[in-house]
């Protein structure tokens, strides 16, 4: 039986859960590839009778970026209402409950499937990163029940031998071969970079203060432009010292293989694509500098794979316990408390590990996936900027815990290139620039803001009239981590914006920005309610968007129904990350 899965990832989650399903699906007898929806024909859709959609949302309750063609496609009107009559569909959707449109895409989509009358075969699966086992605790019991429907429903009966399912063919070429070229491996997203240059990477956060925040400002040629609001992604590498470290591990097994190896990298089956990274041969050198992402946390597959040829019973035992849900305990503590590095797995396992053949390696890799930064500055002040709060933070393991992109981003020098995608964020503004802007944006959360009040200020001085740009920022100290200060004291000065700080540790009583807003609540309301002001919310998604929804609900005397109305109308906007 022919069974697709579909999957919208942003971060590499929803593909591994949808590979998932794939590789198990082979073991119920099916045939059928997995995609993400970019790279399938949506039209073709009409002709399918079984498909999984493994859907992630991104950002205030949106779709994917690989999704977004094929969901523009969907919801078109002249659809007919029986289009997809002869489909059957599960959809697993993979969000975060600390935002207030949680999972908003897969129930988007689950409701357009069945308006175009397809047929839900199992319930809405709704995974939630907040559960104590991540998406795990939603994903694996949603798929066991996947099985259960479809072998009573379509009589799919489980192959009694497990068999092993490989995504990639991979053949030794000898070095001198062909010349392999790095320059393709600087960015190997599908959509073509723009190549920005570094003019200045400069430490914005006190020395002494316990985080490194940078201003990254780029120059960029005459065709790259942007809107306030948009983001540019970047594609990280691994450290010198993280690739020294891997290397090191390889030869303490004498494995075979070394950083000079060179390989070719074909596609297993005729509908799994191959990713743009291994377009080409590589060296492991060039994989593990460019391509793999050995800062990240395993995850099951990881384990899976690592426990194939390990011939020590206890410490096979222990990888594939890890990978069951009667395991899930045991992972947590293992992996997700302790931000334990796929590095620091292959050492703990060292039987396992002296068993990885290239196959294997290639396998349970996981793909560096590009990062998002809000643009700091509007196209036209002729400089690209981002404001990156550099990740560094201790746990039980005896090494800080280092974030890939922000580490690699701090080292940067001037001069470097690099390579950047320019793509919408989720902020719209309204098209008068008269209407009034209410912007909270604490700590690195501001980024977006500058852009936009460096926008209007350009107008101002072309003569156009501007609406109140009322601005709520919130850090620790004065003295220690106030981003923008000198911009935010010339933009007061020529009354460009009404501004107002929170510094929280300046004073006994931590004092944040929803208790300024609370303090600003008569003006707040009169420019809501009366001049119709949009209002943004960037940063952090921990308590201070549930904290400043609650000050504007407050403000706007208990009226939470008006707050959900403006949500709705998108006058009332959040655009926070964990």
């Amino acid at each position: 039986m022919r069974l697709l899965v579909l999957y919208g990832s942003q971060t590499g989650t929803a593909q591994d859960v949808a590979e998932q399903i794939w590789r198990e699906s082979r073991q119920w007898g099916c045939q059928g590839p997995v995609l993400s929806f970019e790279d399938y024909n949506i039209q073709q859709l009409i002709e399918e009778r079984l498909v999984v959609f493994v859907v992630a949302t991104t950002g205030d309750g949106v779709e994917t970026d690989n999704m977004k063609q094929a969901w523009r496609f969907l919801l078109k009107r002249s659809l007919p209402s029986n289009s997809l009559q002869g489909l059957q569909f599960a959809c697993l959707g993979l969000g975060d409950s600390s935002y207030p449109k949680f999972n908003y895409a897969a129930k988007k989509l689950h409701k357009r499937l069945l308006n175009l009358g397809a047929t839900s075969i199992t319930p809405l699966g709704l995974c939630d990163d907040q559960h104590d086992y991540g998406h795990l605790g939603t994903s694996l019991s949603w798929t066991k029940e996947l099985w259960q429907t479809l072998s009573g429903s379509l009589g799919l009966r489980q192959q009694e031998r497990s068999m092993e399912v490989n995504r990639w063919e991979l053949q030794v070429l000898e070095n001198d071969e062909l010349k392999v070229l790095e320059q393709r491996l600087l960015w190997t997203q599908k959509q073509p970079a723009h190549v920005l240059k570094l003019n200045k990477n400069i430490r914005t956060t006190a020395e002494e203060h316990f985080q490194d925040v940078r201003l990254l400002q780029l120059s960029f040629d005459k065709d790259v432009n942007w809107q306030p609001g948009e983001v540019l992604d970047v594609q990280p590498q691994n450290s010198k010292e993280r690739v020294e470290e891997f290397f090191n591990l390889l030869k303490e097994h004498h494995l075979g293989y070394n950083d000079s190896t060179l390989v070719k990298v074909k596609s297993a089956h005729e509908d799994l694509p191959l990713p743009e990274a291994y377009a080409s041969p590589l060296t492991l050198q060039q994989a593990a500098t460019y391509v793999w992402d050995l800062s990240a946390k395993p995850r099951q597959r990881f384990l899976e794979v690592l426990a194939k040829n390990c011939n020590d019973e206890m410490e096979s035992e222990k990888l594939l316990e890890l990978c069951t849900a009667e395991g899930l305990d045991d992972l947590i503590a293992y992996i997700n408390r302790p931000r334990r590095t796929l590095l620091e797995l292959l050492q703990d396992f060292p039987h396992a590990t002296s068993k990885l053949t290239l196959q294997q390696l290639f396998e349970m890799m996981p793909l560096i996936q590009a990062r998002s930064f809000s643009i700091a500055s509007c196209c036209s002040s002729g400089s690209l900027d981002l404001l990156v709060a550099v990740v560094n933070y201790k746990t039980i393991m005896h090494a800080p815990r280092l974030g890939l992109c922000s580490n690699w981003l701090k080292h940067l020098q001037h001069g470097t290139e690099v390579h950047g995608l320019i793509k919408p964020g989720t902020m719209s503004w309204p098209k008068n620039p008269e209407t009034p802007l209410i912007m909270i944006g604490p700590g690195t959360g501001i980024a977006p803001f500058r852009s936009i009040i460096q926008e209007r200020r350009q107008q101002r001085e072309a003569g156009e009239k501007i609406g109140p740009l009322v601005v709520f920022f919130g850090c620790r100290s004065r003295h220690k981590d106030y981003h923008f200060e000198q911009d935010f004291k010339a933009w007061q000065s020529e009354r460009i914006i009404e501004l107002n700080v929170a510094f929280s540790r300046d004073q006994d009583s931590k004092v944040y920005v929803q208790h300024l807003i609370q303090g600003q609540a008569t003006r707040l309301a009169q420019l809501i309610k009366e001049e119709q002001a949009y209002v943004y919310v960037a940063g952090s998604s921990n308590d201070m968007p549930k904290a400043v929804r609650e000050a504007f609900i407050e403000a706007l005397a208990g009226d939470a129904l008006y707050l959900e109305q403006m949500i709705k109308e998108r006058r009332y906007q959040e655009e926070t990350w964990a």
